[in-house]
């Protein structure tokens, strides 16, 4: 959350934008389904939820999103009303977000190579801040205004309804280490977003080989699996006992 208002000196939507509580019953349409506020107004800087649209169909509207309980905007969104750089972003499907506020932590991460500057949070090399909101308080504690950093966005619009996907998933990983084994016994680790794949088609490759090579044997050199010989084991009955004569 950016620090006190007042000294803040940003614009009253972005304050609106970082304060606001998302994902909330609209109290306008209370009786409606799916009536979660997620959607921001720029103009009118507050949360709307979508059978709001009718009163704000001119005004500059961001989609809101959820990952990990928290909220995130599109990359694409952001760089249109602020300069984003160094802000480490997640991705669902094609698109790339950044989260609004920083997350609670539930231990410290002082230990680790990367840290965000403003909160100490966890990054991946060469982010800076984990949030919208990190970046926002260290440029206001170094440079006491935002205004270098703010675009003047005209025109924001929705993306078409069904567009995106509601599962995010981070950068970290998306780009898996999958070790495979080669017929030396050492193990091979490919990176990368297409590394399941390629384990999963060299698997599959491994079956059509198999395949290949056994229908390509002729019927006549196939040799004839004959059952091995069942063993017949006889077992001796005892006869009658015979009695010995009498002297």
């Amino acid at each position: 959350m950016v620090e006190s208002s007042s000294s803040t000196k940003l614009p009253p939507w972005l304050e609106s934008l970082l304060s606001e509580t998302y994902f909330i019953p609209c109290m306008i349409h209370e009786d409606a389904k799916k009536n979660e506020k997620n959607i921001f107004c720029l103009d009118c800087c507050e949360a709307i939820c979508h059978h709001c649209l009718d009163l704000h169909t001119s005004h500059r509207l961001l989609q809101i999103r959820r990952y990990v309980y928290h909220d995130v905007i599109r990359v694409g969104d952001a760089e249109k009303l602020m300069d984003c750089s160094y802000v480490q972003a997640y991705i669902t499907n094609s698109a790339k977000v950044v989260f609004l506020n920083p997350r609670p932590q539930t231990r410290s991460c002082r230990g680790t190579s990367n840290n965000c500057v403003s909160c100490d949070r966890g990054l991946q090399e060469p982010h800076l801040f984990c949030s919208i909101s990190c970046k926002i308080n260290q440029i206001l504690r170094s440079e006491g205004m935002m205004s270098e950093y703010l675009y003047d966005c005209k025109v924001l619009t929705l993306p078409e309804l069904g567009s995106d996907d509601c599962f995010m998933t981070p950068d970290s990983f998306l780009e898996p280490f999958v070790s495979l084994r080669t017929s030396s016994g050492s193990s091979v680790s490919y990176g990368g977003v297409d590394s399941l794949t390629i384990a999963c088609t060299a698997t599959t490759e491994v079956v059509r080989k198999k395949r290949t090579s056994k229908s390509a044997t002729p019927a006549t050199a196939r040799k004839p699996v004959t059952p091995p010989a069942m063993e017949v084991t006889t077992n001796r009955r005892k006869g009658m006992p015979c009695r010995s004569p009498f002297n």
